[in-house]
């Protein structure tokens, strides 16, 4: 592990947020685990996911190589947690075939469902972490590094959670604990820019241009089917 982080905010029965995340270390192209949930009294955004470090779509070695034998364990929660209905296509590249995305209204579905996901996904990850083979080469160490140096900047860039931080704890604070602690490395593990992994945000001024997606397409309908192969084309 380069980095195992666990942030809780706890506004009692008004809101409850949960942000766990382990980060490999570079020498290995382990994926990113993620369990991002959010809950307040009437309903609870769940996102649970072992975040690929190579887009599954376009790295089909990737995807054979750890979540093949993944899908049936997938098959089993997502029946009892629904697709959560609308996901930036501009995220979708982030998320695997077995990525829990869903919303929930009843405390019992978090206890009684999505618990018994969370514990899964986390053996599995750490099953993975047990026999995770070390990069043979510095051009695949430096190309991990880079990989997930992107997925950082992407994260700390577009992180949904910054206005609430904001109105929370105010600017100062929120941006530091946005790349300092929940994304630590997007200023330390390259010198690569947003902008230059994602060009396709540059504004007319040169700044980063703050709309979730730019492509206009989102996902209501879960968009691998259920042997983890992608269905929907934008």
């Amino acid at each position: 592990m380069r980095l195992f982080r666990i942030a809780n905010l706890d506004g009692g029965e008004n809101m409850q947020v949960l942000n766990m995340a382990i980060f490999p270390n570079p020498e290995y192209d382990l994926p990113i685990f993620c369990a991002d949930f959010f809950s307040t009294a009437t309903k609870h955004i769940i996102v649970l996911d072992l975040n690929p470090l190579y887009d599954t779509g376009k790295n089909k070695w990737y995807k054979t190589k750890y979540y093949a034998d993944l899908i049936p364990v997938m098959n089993r929660y997502i029946k009892l947690l629904p697709w959560g209905q609308r996901l930036t296509a501009e995220s979708l590249q982030f998320f695997s075939p077995i990525v829990i995305w869903t919303k929930l209204e009843l405390r019992q579905e978090v206890q009684e469902n999505l618990f018994p996901a969370f514990k899964e996904y986390l053996q599995v990850w750490l099953k993975m972490m047990e026999n995770a083979e070390i990069a043979s080469n510095s051009e695949e160490v430096q190309r991990n590094q880079r990989a997930q140096h992107r997925y950082l900047l992407w994260r700390a860039t577009k992180d949904p959670g910054r206005p609430l931080l904001h109105r929370l704890f105010g600017e100062a604070w929120c941006e530091m604990y946005i790349k300092d602690f929940l994304f630590n490395g997007a200023t330390t593990l390259g010198t690569e820019t947003f902008l230059d992994y994602f060009p396709e945000y540059r504004c007319a001024d040169g700044s980063i241009n703050k709309e979730r997606s730019i492509v206009g397409k989102s996902y209501v309908k879960r968009p691998w089917d259920e042997h983890g192969n992608f269905t929907m084309a934008i």
